[in-house]
């Protein structure tokens, strides 16, 4: 039987996957100005990563003889990675994006201590590879967010 946490947070990190990739590609469309342009760029990249993790959760979720999340169920929880009203607030999307890589982390480390607990080590597996993604993502916005507030 599977344990039902385990179940939980891989749901959870499903959606969150998902919501990450419609609110990088938006933010990726409508920031403004010379300097979002390397912003834009690095979302533009890390779409098809964030793609690649919610097609792993999914597929493992599969893998339990459960089903991935569908729309009808998802619940949005990203308030601070919404697209900005001035659309040149580059630092705001950073500050977004960082706060959903910790999200990210948060969940990744729970769905290790889950899995461990479970005796899940191909989930364990999974989150603990997912886990470096987003700590090497958060990295990058921290050095982005040091760069801005410079100026």
């Amino acid at each position: 039987m599977t344990d039902q946490q385990v179940v939980d947070l891989l749901k959870k990190a499903y959606s969150d996957e998902i919501e990450t990739v419609m609110n990088y590609m938006t933010n990726a469309i409508v920031l403004d100005g010379v300097r979002a342009e390397e912003i834009k760029e690095s979302l533009d990249q890390d779409i098809q990563e964030e793609l690649t993790h919610a097609r792993q959760l999914g597929n493992r979720l599969k893998q339990l003889d459960e089903a991935p999340p569908g729309s009808m169920e998802f619940e949005a929880r990203q308030e601070t990675l919404q697209p900005p009203e001035d659309t040149t607030d580059v630092l705001s999307v950073i500050e977004g994006v960082i706060d959903a890589e910790e999200d990210a982390i948060e969940t990744y480390r729970a769905l290790i201590d889950a899995a461990e607990a479970a005796n899940d080590p191909v989930t364990e597996d999974i989150a603990v590879s997912l886990l470096a993604d987003e700590e090497a993502h958060r990295t990058e916005f921290r050095g982005f967010r040091k760069e801005y507030r410079q100026d």
